[in-house]
C-alpha cells in the first residue's frame, strides 16, 4: 500500500505541475485579451517593460555598432547633419534652446537632444547623446528602437546622412558654427 501511495503522490505532483504550467500562458492570454494592459502612451508602464527593451538593445548595440565614423568632423558634415536633423528629427527631439512637447507625449519619452540632463539620473549633466559613442548614435539612427517611436532611417537616409547627423549630435554640447545654428533654429 505504501508503494501505491507513493505512485499517486508523484502522479498528483506531475498533474499539478502540468496544470500550473498551462495556467501561466492561459492567464497571460486572458489578461491581455480581457484585462487592461498598458497600451496607451499615457499609461503607467509595466514594471519590467523598460528592461524588456533596454537589456537586449544594449547588448545588440554593443555587438553591432561601428566604432568610428568613416569621415571626420567638418563644417560640411555639421551642415549636412543639421539639414537632416531639422527635417527628420527636430519634431520629436527639439532644437538648440527649444524642447518640444510632442516628444514628451511619447512612451518612452523622446529625449530632447539639445537639452542638458543627468545621465541615468546621477552624475554630471550631459547634452543629449553627446557622451554616447558615435557608433551607438549611428546604430540608433540606422536601425531605430523597437517599442519606442524611433524609426529606422536606413532606408530613408544615405549612410553619409546618417553619419552626418550622428557627428552633429556627438557635438551637441559644443558651440556650433553659425551656419549650422541657423539651419537648426530657423
Amino acid at each position: 500500500m505504501a508503494a501505491r501511495s507513493s505512485g499517486s503522490g508523484i502522479g498528483k505532483f506531475l498533474l499539478g505541475l502540468i496544470l500550473g504550467l498551462l495556467l501561466i500562458p492561459v492567464g497571460a492570454y486572458l489578461y491581455f485579451r480581457f484585462g487592461k494592459p498598458p497600451v496607451a502612451a499615457a499609461d503607467v508602464p509595466l514594471s519590467f517593460e523598460r528592461e524588456m527593451v533596454s537589456i537586449p538593445l544594449r547588448a545588440r548595440i554593443d555587438r553591432e555598432a561601428p566604432k568610428a565614423a568613416p569621415f571626420g568632423e567638418s563644417e560640411d558634415a555639421f551642415e549636412g547633419g543639421a539639414q537632416v536633423y531639422r527635417q527628420n528629427c527636430a519634431s520629436c527631439h527639439g532644437v538648440p534652446g527649444h524642447s518640444v512637447p510632442y516628444g514628451k507625449l511619447m512612451f518612452p519619452h523622446a529625449p530632447q537632444l539639445w537639452a542638458a540632463h543627468k545621465k541615468h539620473g546621477t552624475g554630471p549633466s550631459v547634452t543629449g547623446v553627446s557622451d554616447d559613442p558615435i557608433g551607438e548614435t549611428y546604430w540608433k539612427v540606422a536601425n531605430g528602437i523597437r517599442l519606442s517611436g524611433m524609426p529606422a532611417y536606413n532606408t530613408l537616409l544615405s549612410d553619409t546622412q546618417m553619419w552626418q547627423v550622428s557627428i552633429l549630435l556627438k557635438n551637441a554640447d559644443q558651440p556650433l558654427p553659425d551656419p549650422v545654428e541657423k539651419i537648426l533654429t530657423k
